[in-house]
C-alpha cells in the first residue's frame, strides 16, 4: 500500500458476519441469504473495483455486533480534468 492513502471506514450495528466467513464474503457469488434473495456479487465486484484501482479492502467483525469495512486507495498523482489539486 502508497503511503499517501484515503481511508473508508464502513460500519453496521447488523448481526455480524460468522466466523470463518470474513473471507469468502468476497467471493464471486457467495452469499448466505435464501434462494433467489441475493446473486452474491456485491462484495465481489467491489473488490475487483478498489483492486484495480490499487487499493485494498477488509473486514473485522464479531457476531451479533455488526460489521467493520476497511476501505484504502490511493490517492491520485494528478487531478482529473476539471478538478482542483487534491488537499495534502
Amino acid at each position: 500500500m502508497q503511503e499517501e492513502t484515503v481511508e473508508l471506514v464502513l460500519s453496521d450495528s447488523g448481526p455480524g458476519i460468522p466466523p470463518g466467513l470474513e473471507q469468502r464474503i468476497f467471493d464471486p457469488f457467495f452469499t448466505t441469504k435464501e434462494v433467489g434473495a441475493g446473486t452474491g456479487l456485491g462484495l465481489s465486484i467491489t473488490y475487483g473495483i478498489i483492486q484495480e484501482h490499487q487499493g485494498a479492502i477488509s473486514v473485522s467483525s464479531q457476531p451479533g455486533e455488526g460489521a467493520t469495512f476497511l476501505i484504502q486507495l490511493p490517492l491520485a498523482d494528478t487531478p482529473a480534468v476539471g478538478e482542483a489539486e487534491p488537499v495534502r
